[in-house]
């Protein structure tokens, strides 16, 4: 039998480095897995769902190899200047430092895009987007906003950070994304912190995978902002996360 030559530092190496790397190289280039925290993208997702994030397609978009698509849904970093103004956009670690918590919502528009929103419709290059894949979930539940400011504008002052616009043209190498809750509370979007940079994006949910079953009904309560109930029967919950018929074909491409 052939007897290990490892010194202490091959060992260090074989035992304990070689695993990190491995596991960070898995990570960071080929995919990762994301948990979903609160309710911002009911009824698509819910609260304590983890998706599956393919990172190699983020780093070919970041090198100019495609791009993301009108309906993916995307896990990012809110910009800065917003993280620093809104309490739920930034955490304390140990309160030694603060740090900008991962969001996930729907991109909506992208760059050259003209996005309007009114009386809760969203539209996009002058065409309205069937959004019934979530807006009829909210309309059952009694919650679908259409009168607030966040329903009637691109972007709202009600952060202190952007001005109220019906309509905004989203800047180059920038993503215009919402949550699919479309209740008065229910997401903390682009509509208040705008459009989110390329760098800051993270990747594109791609599946469910966890947990293994849900129930097929959750009942809202538009008032806690919370799910109160779980009805129906349960069904297998691994899936593709496809985008909604709405964006096929997608809406005319903006002027350059």
């Amino acid at each position: 039998m052939n007897k290990s030559t490892l010194g202490p530092l091959g060992k260090l190496w074989k035992e304990l480095l070689e695993p990190l790397v491995f596991a960070l190289v898995i990570t960071q280039f080929l995919g990762t897995l994301v948990g979903v925290s609160g309710v911002s993208m009911m009824p698509t997702l819910r609260d304590r769902e983890r998706v599956f994030v393919p990172k190699y397609e983020t780093w070919l978009h970041k090198v100019g190899v495609g791009n993301f698509q009108r309906g993916d849904i995307l896990i990012f970093k809110p910009p800065r200047e917003a993280a620093a103004q809104i309490p739920n956009l930034h955490k304390s670690a140990l309160g030694l430092w603060t740090y900008r918590p991962s969001l996930i919502k729907r991109l909506i528009g992208l760059p050259g895009d003209r996005v309007r929103v009114s009386g809760g419709e969203v539209f996009v290059n002058g065409v309205k987007l069937d959004s019934s894949w979530t807006t009829d979930y909210w309309r059952e539940q009694g919650c679908w906003d259409t009168q607030s400011d966040l329903a009637n504008n691109a972007t709202s002052s009600g952060a202190g950070i952007l001005q109220d616009q019906p309509e905004i043209t989203v800047p180059a190498g920038q993503y215009f994304v919402m949550g699919d809750n479309r209740t008065a509370g229910g997401s903390e979007d682009s509509r208040l912190f705008g459009p989110v940079p390329l760098r800051d994006i993270a990747g594109r949910a791609a599946a469910v995978v966890w947990p293994i079953t849900r129930r097929t009904n959750a009942r809202y309560d538009c008032a806690r902002e919370s799910v109160v109930g779980l009805s129906g029967k349960a069904v297998l919950n691994w899936r593709v996360l496809v985008r909604p018929p709405g964006f096929t074909p997608p809406q005319k491409a903006a002027s350059k």
